[in-house]
């Protein structure tokens, strides 16, 4: 049984963050777009680590890129859909 992929959205916030993140650390832009394609095909995966946040953004979540990179998420699971807020390092995303 196969699911249908999520619907992947992305704000202007983390279309920028997401080309100074790449512009800074080209090394990562394998892994990046690996884990962008995890998320679409299924977001629950482990290796993601996909997890809720707390306190002012605990209407968020967060997936792991590395151990020291982050990007933020909504994820709407009644319309199967992701929208990708931001992408840093831990601080940076969840300031």
């Amino acid at each position: 049984m196969t699911t249908e992929p999520f619907q992947l959205r992305a704000t202007t916030k983390f279309e920028r963050s997401a080309k100074k993140f790449l512009r800074k650390r080209p090394d990562l832009r394998r892994r990046f777009e690996s884990i962008i394609e995890d998320l679409r095909a299924d977001p629950f995966q482990p290796h993601l680590g996909l997890h809720r946040l707390q306190g002012e953004l605990q209407h968020l979540h967060g997936v792991r890129v590395t151990y020291s990179y982050r990007i933020t998420l909504t994820l709407l699971i009644e319309e199967h859909a992701i929208t990708l807020i931001d992408v840093g390092t831990h601080d940076e995303v969840y300031r």
